[in-house]
């Protein structure tokens, strides 16, 4: 057996023991970070095809711009909307009968005087 087998054997066994006790130590850590690293990979190829998008079809980004403002614009809108809904309006009220118009009386020689006594005269009839 050669030094260079013995080192590699003891190199093998004291990476084996860092690994164990990072292994051990950092579990919940562990996870995070690998839930941290695809995040960033899934941005990074993210990026990558929306600037391939935008490059090749400028017109996206202008209506996607365009969209997230008329987005914006509505949800600004109702949240004032509700706003002034809640708010607490004082004063006094007092109730006024609702009263109909006194009915105009027609003129003899209208035509809608004519239908009238017309409908009036049939109705006798029967």
């Amino acid at each position: 057996m050669s030094r260079l087998d013995s080192y590699s054997g003891k190199m093998m066994d004291l990476v084996g023991q860092v690994g164990d006790s990072l292994r051990t130590s950092l579990p919940g850590s562990a996870g995070k970070w690998l839930q941290t690293g695809a995040a960033l990979g899934a941005a990074k190829a993210g990026t990558r095809v929306v600037g391939t998008l935008v490059r090749r079809n400028p017109a996206v980004l202008v209506a996607a711009a365009a969209a997230a403002g008329v987005a914006w614009y509505a949800v600004h809108r109702h949240r004032r909307k509700q706003e002034a809904n809640d708010a607490v309006i004082e004063g006094q009220s007092r109730r006024i009968d609702a009263r109909r118009a006194p009915r105009k009386k027609a003129a003899s020689g209208s035509a809608g005087s004519r239908r009238a006594s017309a409908r009036a005269d049939t109705s006798s009839n029967d």
